[in-house]
C-alpha cells in the first residue's frame, strides 16, 4: 500500500511541474510579445523540461510555443507555414541536449558541449528549411525576410536560454 502512495506522489510532483512548465511556455508569448526576449525563455523552458521532469515532456512542449507565439501576434503570419519546422527544430533541440549530456562525464563541460552543439544544429536545420520552403511558397522579397527571422536569431535565442537555463537549474537544484 505504501509503495503505491509513494508512486502516486510521484508522479503528482512530476504532473505539477509539467504543467508549471507548460503553463509558462503558454503564457509567456502573450505577456513578453518580443521575439528576442520571448525565444530565449522558451528555450530555457525547453532545457528546464529536460532536465527536470524528462524528454518525453520536453518533447512535448518543443509543440507547443510556436502554435502560441502564432496565436500571439509574436511570430508573423507570414510564418505559418514553418511552424512545423519551428517545431521540429525544437525536438532536435532538446534531443541533442538529451544524447549529447549523457555522453560526457564532466556534467559542466556536458552541459555546455550539448547546449552550443544543439543550438547550432537547430539554427542549421531552421536555416537550410527556410531557404527551401520559403523560397517554394513566398515571393523572393518575403522569403528573404523568413530566413531573415528564421536563422541566426535562432542560434542566438537557444543559446540564452541555455544560459537562462542553467542558472535556473542551478539555483532548483539548491
Amino acid at each position: 500500500m505504501e509503495k503505491v502512495q509513494a508512486l502516486t506522489e510521484t508522479q503528482v510532483k512530476k504532473l505539477t511541474k509539467f504543467l508549471l512548465i507548460s503553463g509558462l511556455a503558454i503564457l509567456v508569448p502573450f505577456f513578453v510579445p518580443f521575439q528576442w526576449l520571448t525565444g530565449p525563455i522558451v528555450n530555457a523552458l525547453l532545457i528546464i523540461s529536460l532536465f527536470v521532469i524528462g524528454i518525453r515532456s520536453a518533447v512535448f512542449l518543443s509543440l507547443v510555443p510556436s502554435i502560441i507565439a502564432l496565436s500571439a501576434g509574436i511570430l508573423p503570419a507570414i510564418l505559418a507555414p514553418m511552424i512545423p519546422f519551428i517545431m521540429l527544430s525544437n525536438i532536435i533541440f532538446v534531443l541533442m541536449i538529451e544524447v549529447l549530456y549523457k555522453s560526457f562525464d564532466n556534467k559542466i563541460i556536458a552541459y555546455w558541449f550539448s547546449i552550443f552543439s544543439a543550438s547550432a544544429v537547430k539554427f542549421l536545420f531552421l536555416f537550410l528549411s527556410v531557404n527551401t520552403i520559403s523560397g517554394l511558397l513566398l515571393k523572393k522579397e518575403l522569403s528573404s525576410k523568413v530566413a531573415e527571422i528564421l536563422s541566426w536569431p535562432q542560434f542566438y535565442t537557444a543559446l540564452l536560454g541555455g544560459i537562462i537555463a542553467f542558472v535556473v537549474l542551478k539555483w532548483l537544484k539548491k
